[in-house]
């Protein structure tokens, strides 16, 4: 059986909003309040950005309209847009693959268009990718979570990158940081620990878009290197929201981040990924529920203990069925985080880090020193095993995040 894309976004149908411009359905005006993305506007422009040009596109299942149609379905459908080529980032154009993997090239069942796999590619392998695609601008939609370490908008700035070499225009479709973008927040990545979760000097949480991220990699990385480069903004978004308050249907931007709620927590709980704990995967709440066989409630106590704004920290218990601990009765914690304005999901995340190092004799780090690449050094993995505290953590990165917010300002669209 072929896994279509249209299954996979049937349970956003019951969520999306009517007013999409595309084939099939009636277009209307959005109703009040409510976001419209860089794509609904490409659409009701006409795709007059991307006339006379061949075009292919970077996206996944979160590529939607605003009444969950898939972009590929709704550009496909109109001659203006120019669609030839579609191409998958990790977890894959379906979104299928796990975390590291991606679902190789194929032919979309729905279309009948080529797709394209980015994953592990970039520079001259993937300026070869665009050339063999015989397209002339690259579009790139797809939904982030606000996280240095996920990697779509690394495969934004790879894809910049080749498509200079290659000659290719590319056009940012933005959509919302569903996490917000009022502030930065954590541990700017140095260049030494560069790697597929961060190429360059970026705070953890970013708090940023995708389009406020493509003209900072334009502006302050790729220069001369990079692409002839546009970007189509939203409507509606402002720096304060949330994704609940956009309006729009949310689909899950990997088999791991399932809500807005696991957005949220992920900036923070996504370092016990460099640990021996679990973080979570192979629950029905990742990155929400963390923890490790062998774990007891005095995790919780000592979390909830620091006092941490906005967040409680519940004694919990479950059995992950795949990856760390997998069919193991784990003890840990549920994040429950009550007050998302106070939230600081990156201070919560060290506050794990700090805690079960002290209350569990099983804690260690991946012998791979993961937790360096997610940080961006050394610093956070030598300061935890020396004993620091939190504060302490956290302010060791405070001079290096104060450069990268003023650096970030200056490409900021939204108020």
């Amino acid at each position: 059986m072929t896994l279509s894309r249209r299954g996979l976004l049937g349970l956003a149908g019951a969520a999306g909003a009517t007013g999409a411009v595309g084939a099939g359905r009636p277009a209307g005006p959005p109703p009040p309040g409510r976001v419209r993305t860089g794509f609904e506007r490409l659409a009701a422009d006409g795709y007059a950005e991307l006339a006379g040009q061949r075009v292919g596109v970077v996206t996944n299942p979160t590529g939607i309209t605003a009444d969950a149609r898939h972009l590929v379905d709704v550009m496909h459908a109109d001659r203006r847009a120019g669609l030839v080529a579609v191409f998958g980032p990790e977890h894959g154009f379906r979104g299928t693959a796990q975390a590291g993997g991606s679902e190789g090239a194929g032919r979309d069942p729905a279309t009948g268009l080529p797709v394209y796999d980015t994953y592990g590619r970039s520079g001259k392998q993937l300026a070869d990718l665009f050339t063999a695609a015989g397209i002339d601008t690259l579009v790139f939609d797809v939904q982030d979570v606000g996280a240095r370490f996920y990697t779509y908008v690394w495969t934004l700035y790879d894809c910049m990158r080749a498509a200079a070499l290659a000659g290719k225009a590319v056009v940012v479709l933005d959509r919302p940081n569903p996490v917000g973008g009022r502030r930065a927040a954590g541990p700017v990545l140095e260049r030494p620990y560069a790697s597929f979760v961060g190429r360059e000097p970026v705070a953890l949480a970013h708090g940023m878009t995708v389009a406020e991220l493509a003209l900072l990699f334009d502006g302050e990385f790729l220069g001369s290197a990079g692409p002839r480069l546009r970007t189509v903004a939203m409507e509606g978004w402002r720096r304060g929201s949330f994704f609940g308050e956009t309006g729009l249907p949310w689909v899950p931007p990997s088999p791991n981040v399932p809500t807005p709620d696991t957005a949220l927590a992920y900036a923070g709980t996504c370092l016990l990924e460099g640990t021996t704990l679990s973080e979570g995967r192979g629950t029905t709440t990742p990155f929400e529920l963390v923890g490790a066989e062998g774990v007891d409630r005095r995790w919780a106590e000592a979390a909830n203990g620091l006092g941490l704004a906005g967040v409680w920290f519940r004694e919990a218990w479950f059995t992950p069925s795949f990856s760390k601990h997998a069919g193991k009765v784990c003890g840990g914690v549920r994040l429950i985080v009550h007050d998302r304005e106070a939230f600081d999901p990156v201070r919560a995340g060290i506050g794990l880090l700090v805690t079960a190092r002290r209350v569990w004799s099983g804690f260690g780090w991946r012998a791979d020193h993961w937790i360096d690449r997610l940080t961006g050094s050394d610093r956070v993995r030598t300061l935890v095993d020396a004993g620091a505290g939190v504060e302490e953590v956290v302010g060791d990165w405070a001079a290096g995040l104060a450069r990268f917010a003023a650096v970030r300002e200056e490409y900021l669209l939204y108020p």
